[in-house]
């Protein structure tokens, strides 16, 4: 039997999967972040190795022929420690190392030619060109870019919560409410709400609000935690989620602008492919363009080692027919 191996390393969560040469998946882990540039190379390293050993149980590791590792925030220093992880699990040849783009892409189609547009804890479009993408648009990290990604859809979140707990029934905030209490006294809106909830805090507003700001300088992952929550707000009609969906979608949307071209574009990373206000939001504005969805990120990485190895023997839609495991 021969066996292909794929990894997708990203900034919340690790997945990795054990695929046979006709496509079925034999096996499946997860773990912590495996970001490099994010979390630090140990750490990333870490993860990813228990992933994989996870994804290798019950399998015997010699039979895997090719492995493509995708790693968000990636280096050539980086690839090299993973050859070390990787015969730590018993296979013998390092894997191919790409950028999250390369099998979030693949993992969508198997037209060589298209654009990717990827929100999950970050956020960026590619375009590609015979599988090799040519041009990238954002992906400048959670501090600088990443525009309408998952965190930067938290951090609005967040941010739009301690300002209205700085400001009870303060009218003066763009003109509207916005999910925070329109009177003294009143109840805050569902923003507000759920994301006290997500930080733990309680008591007097501006008490609150010096606890979230503490609690989110500790620990940003806190913060891009908060973006379900955005999206579960404005599905309860808060206005300022609302604003907040439709500039992210107008964000992201116009990224993918940046590079349009031939073939699809595909959707990818948790933000745009799970129903949601964000997702139709996209799709609303993208109507009218041939537009997929990637299913799960470890399966492309595993057709694209298996394409380096089967060629067009590899079938795309039997290595991608699943969606990921919960």
């Amino acid at each position: 039997m021969t066996l292909f191996a794929g990894v997708d390393a990203g900034g919340t969560t690790t997945r990795a999967a054990v695929h046979a040469a006709d496509g079925t998946r034999l096996g499946h882990g997860t773990a912590g972040p495996g970001n490099p540039a994010a979390h630090g190379p140990a750490a990333a390293r870490l993860a990813i190795g228990q992933a994989l050993r996870r994804a290798l149980h019950g399998l015997d590791p010699s039979l895997v022929a090719a492995s493509v590792a995708g790693v968000a925030g990636g280096d050539d220093a980086f690839a090299a420690t993973l050859g070390r992880t990787w015969a730590e699990c018993g296979i013998a040849t390092p894997p191919r190392m790409v950028g999250d783009v390369e099998i979030a892409y693949a993992a969508g189609t198997a037209a060589p030619s298209g654009t990717l547009l990827l929100a999950g804890t970050g956020a960026a479009a590619a375009r590609f060109s015979g599988r090799t993408v040519t041009a990238v648009a954002d992906g400048l990290g959670w501090l600088l870019g990443d525009e309408g990604g998952g965190f930067w859809i938290g951090r609005a979140g967040v941010r739009a919560t301690v300002r209205a707990l700085d400001r009870p029934g303060d009218p003066s905030d763009h003109g509207r409410p916005q999910g925070r209490a329109p009177g003294p006294g009143l109840p805050y809106g569902p923003l507000v709400e759920l994301v006290g909830a997500h930080f733990g805090v309680t008591g007097e507003p501006r008490r609150r609000a010096d606890r979230i700001v503490r609690l989110a300088q500790a620990d940003r992952m806190l913060v891009a935690a908060a973006a379900p929550l955005v999206s579960r707000a404005a599905a309860a009609g808060d206005e300022c989620a609302a604003g907040i969906v439709a500039e992210a979608a107008r964000r992201l949307t116009a990224t993918a602008a940046r590079l349009s071209g031939d073939g699809p574009l595909v959707l990818a990373g948790g933000v745009l492919t799970a129903d949601g206000p964000v997702r139709a939001a996209v799709l609303a504005r993208l109507a009218g363009r041939r537009v997929t969805t990637a299913r799960d990120a470890t399966a492309g990485a595993c057709w694209l080692a298996a394409l380096d190895r089967l060629g067009d023997q590899a079938a795309h839609e039997r290595f991608t027919a699943l969606p990921p495991p919960r």
